[in-house]
């Protein structure tokens, strides 16, 4: 008897629904489409509905929120301190070249994680800059950036990993007297023109006791290259370029 009741309940889920419709001349459609899980009534969940959103649940893990880094470069150069020059006396402006040297130069005193910005830090910017005169002199003499900053790190040592350096590392008292020098430099030439990176690379190799003299004399520059770099910085209508 039991057997024969069981017999007669129906095969097809869809007969389970007693108002389900379905379109003529088409199938069925699946149990899943006909049961959605938003209209499921759950009063004692305390819900009007229970929402789903998919089958497949994926587990969404938090991002992590990354510190943005900014390198900010200063794009003017310190005032000079020069002896003699009157506060109404017209002192020359900085080529776009030696501006950017200085701001590379500075940037590589940060990457370096060096308290302060020095004559190795100017060298090494006047051959990040790479276009002047000074830059391409140097390294058709064979000194090239790498070279350069393996000697800083012989002559100053390694920084602490985790000291971080000011936003603009102060100059130190042989990277100003550079800077002064080269303003001085140009205006007892009596020339109009700009002061270009051919000064600031002589006033570092002028600064005898300073890391970026050492690290020149080392790569093989010396005072016969000096008076090369400083007749063809001194042709007429010379640019820094």
């Amino acid at each position: 008897m039991a057997v024969h009741s069981l017999s007669k309940l129906p095969t097809s889920t869809t007969a389970l629904i007693p108002n389900h419709r379905t379109k003529p001349g088409l199938d069925s459609p699946p149990l899943t489409r006909n049961l959605r899980p938003g209209g499921l009534q759950k009063a004692w969940l305390g819900a009007n509905s229970l929402s789903l959103q998919s089958s497949s649940l994926r587990v969404r893990t938090p991002e992590p929120k990354l510190r943005p880094f900014s390198a900010t470069v200063c794009l003017s150069l310190p005032t000079a301190n020069v002896e003699g020059v009157s506060s109404t006396e017209k002192v020359p402006k900085w080529s776009w070249r030696a501006i950017k040297s200085f701001a590379m130069g500075e940037l590589e005193a940060r990457k370096l994680k060096y308290a302060t910005t020095g004559t190795e830090a100017i060298l090494m910017g006047i051959l990040i800059e790479g276009t002047s005169l000074a830059a391409k002199f140097l390294r058709a003499n064979g000194i090239t950036l790498f070279k350069v900053r393996e000697e800083t790190i012989k002559v100053l040592g390694k920084a602490d990993m985790w000291f971080f350096s000011p936003e603009h590392p102060t100059l130190t008292e042989e990277a100003q007297r550079v800077l002064d020098w080269a303003v001085d430099k140009k205006l007892k030439s009596g020339d109009s023109g700009e002061i270009t990176t051919s000064h600031l690379l002589l006033g570092i190799w002028y600064e005898v006791e300073s890391p970026g003299h050492k690290i020149l004399a080392t790569l093989g520059f010396n005072e016969e290259k000096v008076k090369e770099l400083e007749s063809l910085s001194s042709k007429p209508g010379f640019i820094d370029g």
